[in-house]
């Protein structure tokens, strides 16, 4: 007899991003120079005061052990960059917890909260882990299209009411993956407001908030008064420090809520290793100057793309913030079709908005994590190919 998965994982289909890296190591393989601008995986380092913190402590005898019990300096690391980044005070013993990067959190939290017929109310597009760990936990999920004509916000006066009196959890991710739209706090205070009309736990994955362009910062949904009543606020230092590999992550907010996270996570993990805590502590606390060139290097990726799609006669608003551009596919031929195509005829990898949800059809989404020359290289050819 073949071994068979457990119900709850059986309808899950491989990582989308495993079975595109197979292929492109495999055009690579027969000579094929591919420009990657598919993935959402910083490619500048840290700074290096930040590796020595790493370094320093692994430097160290004591520093090799399990940690469970010995986080209370990277929550309180937390708490202030919290308070200094977005003016919200956090008690680190009651409303911080630390996890192995903030994917390993936003998974528990369906694991947590939901028990089975229970609903998630799931933006889409959006980052896959929202609704597969709801699915995972037994719960349902009712989607929220995210269209341009509404700036890629939900619809709260769309969802039925038969939804409502079900759902447990609201999604939010803004500044946005994929579509690089932002929120500003007027929204935020409407949904704050909408969680508490409804007994809802707003679950919001902030990890672009320190990835702005043209003056942009992006605003902490828990800056919205009574907030912490409703909200769980996931964050990492991926995306903002470059140390996505890392698996250096947060929640905030909701007390009970994080109690049920670690709950689960005591039986999960044994916590981060410490140096990597060290590391991040130093990261949050110390200099933060180095952002704005960071930023600026994005940037310079984010005009040089939007300047290549121009050209190719694909009309798009520069985003204000996160790591993507979110592109209508000319033509109206499906996104998997149209990235597939052009992944074989001009060795240019993006990814199908397909991939991020049905509403997401119609799109495709470059990421601005490859050199700009190699940016300029694929617009190039993009360009170039539509122009046959």
């Amino acid at each position: 007899m073949p071994l068979r998965p457990a119900h709850r994982i059986a309808h899950i289909k491989p990582y989308f991003f495993a079975d595109l890296g197979k292929r492109i190591t495999a055009m690579r393989a027969q000579g094929v120079d591919v420009v990657r601008l598919d993935i959402g995986s910083p490619d500048l380092p840290p700074p290096g005061f930040i590796l020595e913190a790493m370094f320093d402590a692994a430097s160290k005898a004591n520093t090799h052990g399990y940690t469970l019990g010995l986080t209370a300096p990277f929550r309180s690391a937390v708490a202030d960059y919290y308070k200094k980044r977005f003016d919200v005070d956090l008690d680190p013993k009651t409303e911080v917890i630390d996890l192995i990067g903030s994917k390993e959190g936003l998974f528990i939290l369906s694991q947590a909260l939901l028990n089975p017929g229970d609903v998630s109310l799931v933006p889409d597009p959006a980052y896959a882990v929202y609704a597969m760990s709801t699915k995972i936990a037994g719960g349902e999920v009712h989607k929220l299209p995210l269209l341009a004509e509404n700036a890629f916000l939900p619809d709260y006066a769309a969802i039925p009411a038969e939804m409502l009196k079900k759902a447990k959890i609201l999604w939010l991710n803004y500044p946005n993956n994929p579509t690089g739209a932002i929120a500003d706090i007027a929204f935020f205070e409407r949904t704050v407001a909408f969680a508490r009309q409804h007994d809802l736990v707003v679950a919001h994955d902030n990890p672009y908030c320190d990835v702005g362009y043209d003056g942009y910062r992006a605003p902490s949904l828990l800056q919205v008064p009574g907030a912490k009543d409703v909200v769980v606020e996931f964050n990492s230092l991926s995306k903002t420090y470059n140390m996505a590999g890392w698996r250096v992550g947060m929640a905030v907010g909701q007390p009970d809520a994080l109690k049920f996270i670690e709950t689960y996570k005591s039986q999960q993990d044994s916590a981060m290793f410490a140096p990597l805590m060290a590391a991040g502590e130093v990261a949050m606390l110390g200099d933060q100057g180095w952002l704005a060139e960071r930023n600026r290097i994005y940037q310079e990726r984010r005009d040089a793309v939007v300047d290549g799609l121009h050209r190719a006669g694909i009309q798009v608003a520069p985003p204000q913030a996160a790591l993507y551009v979110w592109a209508p596919v000319p033509g109206g031929e499906p996104s998997m079709d149209f990235c597939a195509r052009m992944l074989e005829q001009t060795g240019v990898s993006a990814t199908p908005g397909a991939v991020f949800g049905e509403h997401g059809e119609g799109y495709f989404r470059i990421s601005l994590v490859t050199d700009i020359e190699r940016i300029r290289e694929g617009a190039q050819r993009i360009a170039g190919w539509l122009h046959k």
